[in-house]
């Protein structure tokens, strides 16, 4: 079983970045942090004949990752109630390859255990939970299994080393998974 992380936040050592490092502790994984990789905005071409224009950037380098991993951890602060600008355009840019036939990604998809972290401020356990049916409604739409999520409190970087519930779970899921590797 191969772990992939995806880091949505912009900030470097931030809350989310801790609690998905604290779940992948002692595991085999790869962490990518989605704001280090310039991923373009899509322009909308849905429904026009030429369908989606080539877009140069490092989107397919992070797409053949999610390919050969089999678990998907998505990790984001709660920015205005919602996933952070490079989640939003990374999932933004599956429009363009939903549609691409030699690559058939829905169906790859399928394939995959989708997690969700999520860091945030007050009553973030609250606030965040549109956000975690906005991702339910993703991994719903591809066909994918979401296993669990886990909402952690914290601001400032490190303030969520003091949420117990978040940490406990984080440890759960590093069993589980070292549990899975060791099969």
């Amino acid at each position: 079983m191969k772990i992939l992380a995806l880091l949505g936040s912009t900030r470097k050592n931030g809350n989310s970045q801790y609690l998905t490092e604290t779940i992948l502790e002692g595991t085999d994984h790869t962490i990518v942090s989605l704001a280090d990789k310039q991923i373009n905005a899509i322009m909308d071409e849905r429904h026009s004949e030429a369908g989606f224009s080539k877009v140069e950037d490092d989107y397919e380098e992070v797409l053949d990752l999610l390919l050969t991993h089999d678990v998907l951890i998505f990790s984001t602060p709660l920015y205005w109630y919602g996933m952070s600008g490079p989640m939003k355009n990374f999932f933004d840019r599956w429009s363009q390859y939903l549609r691409d036939e030699k690559l058939n990604l829905k169906e790859e998809l399928t394939k995959k255990k989708a997690y969700v972290v999520v860091t945030g401020g007050s009553s973030a356990k609250v606030k965040a939970l549109p956000l975690i049916q906005q991702f339910s409604y993703i991994f719903e739409f591809v066909n994918m299994e979401f296993v669990d999520y886990v909402i952690g409190t914290g601001v400032k970087p490190g303030e969520v080393k003091d949420d117990r519930f978040a940490l406990e779970k984080a440890k759960q899921w590093r069993e589980e998974f070292q549990a899975y590797v060791a099969k």
